[in-house]
């Protein structure tokens, strides 16, 4: 069949309905991967809000897709450092609300820290755009569900980047799981990185000139500046993020999510535990860097999540080296039922362990005895199958156009990142947490329902 063209204009309707007939999408959104000499009416235009580290990676995706027409950024260097990589003629701002003011921009990508990604979602959504948003979905449980209720209103595209729903080891063990290759599946296995969080207290400093400090600290409470306060450090703050619990959580809880089939739900009791290595000090990172959380979901599966403590990596060039695991640590850590396995694990990844076998995945690869097997024996037929995508901007492009629901929406990544919040509000608290995954309430805990939400500066407050 020939291609058919359209004006980009008429091909991305603001109604959100779907687009009528095959030969009305261009070739670059029916495939995943992108094609090279498009015409310039072909293709999107894209507003990039926050472009510095993750921000700048996935508009690098991105632009195979799409014209990258303004960038936005609060640090000045930042949005300058995108426009010239981008032949020097989109428009920069540090307000991302006047570049949702302009009707000409059709996607957005959000890249902010973690704090400012609900706002900028759900005022992007509001304003018309489909949005491919970084991970962690939300600050807060609450979000979740303001950003839930805003994309099913507005019907727009939303792809959060759990990137790795579009690999194929992932992929591939997600279908040996569901398809009863390990047997009846008993428990789940989230292994995160080990990142040092230790760090002395960090001096107050000027604001530099092109950062609007401000701005960035959004609905944060008001604090002095210090350069470990923004960008790759941003993440071991309260204030902005929720440390490891939550960065690379989202990324391997979404897998364990997906290979349970639990996607729609989430744990009906929670019990974490983390270490502080910086003990409260004022002025230093606040977020734990090892945890362990065991989590029973309404189907009956364990899931116990917690940090690789022998997997130990470095991030952000100022933390100092990683604490040894004393006896006493390991003790509270794990408590005395933990797998022994678990407390000398040196990888991060997911296991699935069923009554008849267990596979592992990551980064690297899908392993044992299930995987291999697969050569000998695949999956017949008539399997049940992980939705195709080999390319996950290119599979947000490809919504963009069908207003398909892409590989990982909010619905989804809002129930896998409530799993990650709860276990921080159980370790914070210290205790147990009863959780009714229905109506997205603690049960009887009211201190600790008191958490599904943050107080929120003045005038940074999200509206809908």
């Amino acid at each position: 069949m020939p291609r058919c063209r359209i004006h980009r204009r008429r091909f991305l309707q603001r109604t959100g309905g779907v687009l009528a007939g095959a030969c009305s999408i261009p070739y670059w959104l029916t495939a995943s991967r992108p094609a090279k000499g498009l015409a310039p009416s072909d293709r999107p235009l894209i507003g990039a809000i926050g472009v510095g580290g993750r921000g700048s990676a996935i508009l690098k995706e991105a632009s195979a897709f799409g014209d990258v027409a303004a960038v936005c950024d609060v640090d000045r260097t930042h949005a300058e450092r995108a426009r010239e990589a981008y032949g020097g003629k989109a428009s920069i701002d540090d307000d991302y609300r006047r570049l949702l003011d302009r009707k000409d921009i059709d996607v957005i990508l959000n890249g902010t820290p973690d704090h400012w990604h609900t706002p900028v979602n759900i005022a992007a959504c509001l304003a018309g755009k489909d949005v491919y948003t970084e991970k962690p979905l939300t600050l807060t449980i609450d979000e979740g569900k303001q950003l839930a209720a805003v994309v099913e209103r507005t019907k727009r595209v939303v792809q959060v980047g759990t990137q790795q729903r579009s690999e194929r080891p992932f992929q591939t063990v997600i279908e040996l799981v569901r398809n009863g290759r390990i047997g009846k599946l008993r428990q789940v296995w989230i292994a995160l990185p080990y990142y040092t969080t230790k760090a002395p207290p960090f001096a107050t400093e000027p604001v530099p000139s092109h950062l609007n400090w401000d701005l960035y600290q959004g609905q944060a409470p008001a604090s002095d500046y210090c350069r470990a306060r923004t960008h790759a450090n941003f993440r071991w703050w309260y204030e902005y993020a929720g440390g490891i619990v939550t960065d690379w959580g989202n990324h391997h809880m979404d897998i364990a999510h997906w290979g349970a089939d639990c996607e729609s739900t989430g744990p009906v009791s929670i019990d974490a535990r983390g270490l502080f290595p910086n003990a409260g000090a004022a002025d230093s990172f606040n977020t734990p860097d090892r945890f362990f959380s065991r989590m029973i979901y309404p189907n009956g599966v364990e899931m116990l999540y917690f940090s690789s403590v022998n997997d130990r990596q470095r991030y952000g060039g100022i933390a100092e080296q990683h604490e040894e695991m004393t006896a006493e640590k390991a003790a509270f850590l794990f408590g005395s039922d933990c797998p022994d396995e678990i407390r000398s694990f040196d990888r991060n990844g997911i296991m699935f362990i069923g009554e008849t076998g267990r596979v592992f995945v990551n980064r690297g690869g899908a392993y044992g005895k299930p995987n291999e097997d697969l050569k000998e024996n695949p999956l017949p037929a008539d399997a049940w199958r992980v939705k195709p995508s080999d390319n996950h901007m290119g599979n947000f492009f490809a919504c963009v156009a069908s207003r398909e629901e892409p590989v990982s929406p909010v619905r989804i990544q809002h129930r896998t990142i409530t799993a990650c919040h709860l276990t921080n509000i159980s370790l914070r608290l210290g205790r147990k947490l009863a959780w009714d995954p229905q109506s997205q309430q603690i049960v009887g805990d009211d201190e600790a329902n008191g958490r599904l939400r943050r107080d929120q500066r003045s005038p940074y407050e999200i509206r809908i």
